[in-house]
């Protein structure tokens, strides 16, 4: 495994920690949403809304076949996991860590759910769309780390502890 892979919700912290722990690690650091937007060269919520989720969730699941990663840690959109494809072509090389925050600090968190680019349904909330999610995370997961009331060095703290077990 020479790649690290990060899911979870908008707002987990994926693209902040990710950042970091690449920095840390000396490892490039990729943002499959901008892929996603470099690719369409549209934002992520005009995708979503003129041409469907469904469309949506193949654009991101192509978006992230289209690349081979090497020594990278790779932030995922939190709709992934919704294409096997895409997660079983991140997974061929990576450990994968579901960065687990509650729905209520991901409400706090997060106060532009209909502009920031969610995959998800026009009225669902967030504990929905943490609810709907949740199996496919733990599914993909190699490692559940509950982020609640963590700062994002400490999370990047436990990542690294995490890891001092795996061949990255």
């Amino acid at each position: 495994m020479n790649n690290i892979v990060l899911i979870g919700m908008p707002g987990c912290g994926k693209s902040t920690a990710g950042v970091i722990l690449a920095k840390t690690l000396g490892m490039d650091f990729v943002d499959t949403d901008l892929i996603v937007q470099q690719r369409e060269n549209r934002l992520l919520q005009d995708i979503i809304d003129l041409d469907g989720l469904e469309n949506f969730l193949d654009r991101e699941s192509e978006a992230i076949l289209s690349r081979e990663y090497s020594k990278s840690v790779i932030s995922t959109g939190g709709s992934a996991v919704f294409r096997q494809n895409a997660m079983e072509h991140l997974k061929k090389n990576s450990v994968v860590i579901f960065l687990d925050v509650s729905p209520d600090i991901l409400e706090a968190r997060i106060n532009n759910i209909k502009t920031r680019g969610i995959a998800a349904g026009k009225n669902e909330k967030i504990t929905d769309i943490y609810n709907s999610r949740l199996p496919l995370y733990r599914k993909y997961a190699d490692h559940i780390l509950n982020c609640d009331g963590e700062s994002v060095e400490k999370t990047v703290e436990k990542i690294i502890e995490l890891l001092k077990n795996e061949k990255i």
